[in-house]
């Protein structure tokens, strides 16, 4: 089992909201109102973690072993979404986001192969890395670079313990699991060919509601995360192409080989897809 050891890992390095965030530097004459705005959204996108692990905890019942590590992502994610809620609490008490707000994140996902969904989670830890340490950069007020900063270190500590159960997922269901990482890979590292954010966040994830499906859809501006990525923080090629070699690195070292480009992991994905047709291929005898 990996949680025991995750447990403790995550543990040693958790962060407390009250004593590690430093609230006494706050300069209110570096925060300014549409920066205010902006973490009204995040602390609202953060408090979807909610429906995201009542989905893995459907989708996982069959490994105890998974499920048991939701109670760590699940209580540090929600930790996201509560700091940044108290920054707006302490500093912009007019913009904290309403419970009816943040209950409108909340719906229920369709079933979703665990493989593929553990594989996008993984790739949207690595892009909520990078949009943190953007998003830091970006911000002027000291007391909300470093809640950034604490948030990206979390997602990149996520990912790390994602990629462990995607080494044990190799081990258990050989090239079930890694056709359905390199699948799920080449699309998540493909943003530049997309008009929206590559993000759980931003994925259609019921039918029956669409196009009301998505996290992004729900929040007070749908229209949010692209005005955040492109006009504000300025997630340009270049943030874009780090996060697309870290997927492409991760995965190297996940399936054995190196990815310098996704045309090289898809090309991977179609020949493993064609050895696995070849294998249950109908004996012609």
């Amino acid at each position: 089992m990996l949680y025991p050891e995750l447990f403790k890992q995550l543990e040693a390095v958790r962060w407390n909201m009250e004593t590690d965030i430093p609230w006494s530097t706050f300069d209110a004459s570096l925060l300014t109102d549409e920066q205010a705005q902006t973490i009204r959204m995040n602390a609202i996108t953060e408090w979807s973690a909610l429906p995201a692990t009542e989905m893995f905890l459907r989708d996982n019942r069959g490994d105890s072993d998974f499920s048991a590590f939701m109670s760590i992502w699940f209580f540090e994610e929600q930790k996201h979404s509560l700091v940044l809620m108290d920054y707006l609490r302490r500093f912009r008490p007019e913009l904290v986001p309403t419970e009816a707000e943040l209950h409108a994140v909340r719906f229920e996902f369709e079933p979703a192969p665990p493989l593929e969904t553990l594989m996008l989670h993984f790739c949207g830890e690595i892009r909520l890395n990078h949009w943190y340490r953007c998003a830091s950069q970006w911000h002027t007020e000291p007391v909300i670079q470093q809640i950034y900063t604490r948030l990206s270190q979390d997602e990149a500590r996520h990912g790390g313990a994602y990629l462990r159960y995607m080494k044990r997922a190799i081990a258990t269901s050989g090239d079930d699991a890694r056709t359905a990482f390199a699948k799920v890979g080449v699309l998540m590292a493909s943003a530049r060919r997309t008009a929206q954010a590559l993000h759980p966040t931003n994925l259609h994830v019921n039918k029956a509601l669409f196009p009301h499906d998505t996290i992004q859809s729900r929040l007070p501006d749908p229209e949010w995360l692209a005005h955040w990525l492109d006009t504000q923080i300025r997630f340009d090629a270049v943030w874009e192409t780090k996060v697309v070699e870290r997927i492409l690195h991760n995965l190297g070292l996940l399936l054995g080989q190196p990815f310098k480009t996704v045309q090289q992991l898809n090309h991977y994905r179609k020949e493993l897809g064609r050895q696995l047709a070849a294998v249950h291929a109908p004996d012609p005898a």
